[in-house]
């Protein structure tokens, strides 16, 4: 497995966060974590990525516990969680030749891919502060896929995209998958998960409630809508 998740709790003073979540990824799957703001999606990868320490749980990338041997098991993974953190005063490319300094192996020309891959080749000498915030989206997806890593992580990647944006977003994504790459990503657009992800994981009030193939909720409830409604609100559907 590429990522698993073993029982997994971070919460905070307020009681929201994260509570006992549990799942896995193989190579080429996508997982979308479906929900609303505040279900916990953003705290579940944030402990993913090291960014918050969790209260209990294991969390393995490619087999390397990621609490205890962070560093190297981050080696194996690639992350967009929340808004992108870019320095507006200065190019694209600048903020990515800064980016590519924590990696050994990130060439210029793989600079030139991914700004060419999310759209934005031909603005890469404009200043950041000049962008849009769905311009600022796809850079900060670029600086995700900088590293090629088997893990990519993208929290609401479609923030701030207009539709040609998250249609491009969903060709990256399973683009990616066909590689044998494994995605997480997350979303409160029922929609765009469908679009993209092998499997839904449903997550309201901190809790994974349900996990599925996307597959077999299209075959039982027609759509990942009907399959979040009936979830968390049974019988509520029309």
């Amino acid at each position: 497995m590429v990522l698993e998740l073993n029982n997994v709790t971070k919460l905070y003073k307020n009681g929201r966060g994260a509570e006992d979540i549990s799942f896995s990824l193989a190579p080429g799957e996508v997982l979308g974590l479906l929900g609303p703001n505040g279900s916990g999606k953003t705290t579940t990868m944030k402990a993913i990525a090291g960014l918050i320490r969790v209260n209990h749980g294991e969390i393995r990338v490619c087999g390397t516990c990621a609490i205890t041997q962070h560093e190297q098991a981050m080696r194996h993974a690639s992350c967009l969680i929340e808004a992108p953190s870019l320095y507006e005063h200065i190019t694209a490319l600048e903020n990515m030749r800064m980016a590519a300094r924590f990696y050994d192996h990130v060439s210029e020309s793989r600079i030139d891919e991914v700004l060419n891959i999310v759209g934005m080749y031909h603005y890469r000498n404009d200043k950041v502060r000049s962008y849009s915030l769905g311009m600022r989206q796809r850079i900060g997806i670029a600086l995700a896929l900088l590293p090629e890593t088997e893990l990519l992580i993208l929290d609401e990647p479609a923030n701030g995209l207009d539709i040609e944006g998250m249609v491009l977003v969903r060709h990256i994504i399973t683009t990616l998958a066909e590689r044998g790459c494994a995605v997480l990503v997350s979303s409160h657009l029922a929609g765009e998960i469908q679009q993209c992800a092998t499997k839904v994981a449903v997550m309201h009030s901190s809790r994974l409630h349900a996990i599925r193939s996307t597959e077999e909720i299209l075959a039982e409830f027609g759509s990942v809508e009907d399959f979040f409604i009936d979830t968390v609100k049974p019988g509520w559907r029309v």
